[in-house]
C-alpha cells in the first residue's frame, strides 16, 4: 500500500511540475479552459437565480380562495380544518371586513366605500403552496374549488406555466452549450497530453524496455490532466464571481425600482467545488483519451 501511494504521490508531483516547467503554455490552456467552463457555468448561477425570483414573485406561488358571500363562520371554520390538515402549504384568513377596510384605505375608495349598503366583499383564504410545479398548483386549485361553500379559485397559472417554459428551455440551451463547451475542453486536453506523450516518446520507450507497466506511464499524463483542468475549473468560478459581483449592484437597484428585495445569489463553496470538480473530470477524460490513442503507437 506505501508503495502504491509512494507511486501516486511521484506521478502527482510530476503532473505539477510540468504544470510549471512552461508557464506561458499552462496560462493559456487554463485561460481557454477558463472561458470554456465560465459560459455554461454563469448561464447555470443567472438559471438559479431566476428560479427564485419567481418563487419570491409577489402572488407568483399564492391561490386565492374566495368563500360564497352566504358563508357562515362555521363553513370558515371547516375550510381552516381543511387546510390544516392538509398540510401541504401554509395559509392565511381575510375576514371580508378587513378586506373592505384594505380598499377604503385605498386613494379614492374611501366614499365609494362609504355609499355601499352592505359589504360586498366574501371571506377569502390566501394559500401558498409548498409544491410550486404548475401541474401541482393545477392539481391544488382543482381540489380546493371543489370544497364546501367555496365560490371562486384565483390562481395565475398562465404566467407560472410560461416562466416554468422558460425555465426549461433556458436548461435544454445551457445543457447544449455546455456539451459543446465540455467536447471543447476534452479536445484541448486530448492535444496537450498527445504533445507531451509524443515529446516524451523516447522516456517511455526506456521505461518500457525495463518493464514499466501501461499503469505506470499513463498516471501521470492522468494526473496533468486532472490537475489542468481543476485549475481552469477555479479560474471559471473566479470569473463567474467576478461577473455576479459587478453586476449585483445594478440588478439590486432595477429590482429597488420595482418595489421588490431580490439580490444576486453567488455560488458557495459547493458550487465552487463542482467547477473544479467537473473541470478535473473533463482534462482527466482527456488525458485517458490521448494517452490510450497515443500509446498504441509504441505497441
Amino acid at each position: 500500500m506505501k508503495a502504491w501511494f509512494a507511486q501516486h504521490r511521484a506521478a502527482l508531483g510530476s503532473a505539477f511540475r510540468r504544470l510549471w516547467a512552461s508557464p506561458l503554455n499552462t496560462a493559456l490552456s487554463l485561460l481557454v479552459i477558463g472561458i470554456a467552463m465560465t459560459l455554461p457555468g454563469f448561464g447555470y448561477v443567472v438559471l438559479d437565480n431566476l428560479r427564485e425570483l419567481g418563487r419570491n414573485a409577489s402572488g407568483a406561488q399564492q391561490i386565492s380562495v374566495f368563500m360564497e358571500l352566504s358563508a357562515t363562520r362555521r363553513d370558515v371554520a371547516d375550510i381552516e380544518n381543511r387546510l390544516r390538515q392538509a398540510s401541504t402549504a401554509t395559509w392565511r384568513f381575510v375576514p371580508k371586513e378587513e378586506a373592505l377596510q384594505r380598499i377604503q384605505a385605498s386613494e379614492g375608495m374611501a366614499e365609494i366605500v362609504s355609499s355601499l349598503p352592505r359589504n360586498p366583499l366574501p371571506d377569502a383564504f390566501v394559500v401558498e403552496p409548498r409544491n410550486t410545479d404548475p401541474e401541482a398548483l393545477e392539481t391544488l386549485k382543482k381540489e380546493l374549488a371543489g370544497w364546501p361553500k367555496v365560490a371562486h379559485v384565483q390562481l395565475d397559472s398562465s404566467w407560472v406555466k410560461r416562466f416554468d417554459a422558460f425555465l426549461r428551455l433556458g436548461k435544454l440551451a445551457l445543457a447544449l452549450l455546455a456539451g459543446l463547451f465540455g467536447a471543447g475542453l476534452v479536445a484541448v486536453t486530448f492535444n496537450t497530453i498527445r504533445l507531451q506523450v509524443l515529446a516524451q516518446a523516447a522516456e517511455i520507450e526506456v521505461a518500457r524496455m525495463i518493464g514499466a507497466t501501461d499503469a505506470f506511464i499513463r498516471r501521470p499524463f492522468y494526473y496533468f490532466g486532472a490537475l489542468q483542468g481543476a485549475c481552469g475549473g477555479l479560474l471559471a468560478a473566479g470569473l463567474v464571481l467576478g461577473a455576479l459581483q459587478l453586476l449585483a449592484g445594478p440588478v439590486g437597484e432595477l429590482a429597488t425600482l420595482y418595489g421588490a428585495g431580490f439580490a444576486l445569489h453567488l455560488p458557495g463553496l459547493p458550487e465552487i467545488a463542482g467547477f473544479a470538480g467537473l473541470g478535473a473530470f473533463l482534462g482527466w477524460l482527456g488525458a485517458q483519451l490521448s494517452v490510450s490513442l497515443s500509446l498504441r503507437k509504441f505497441d
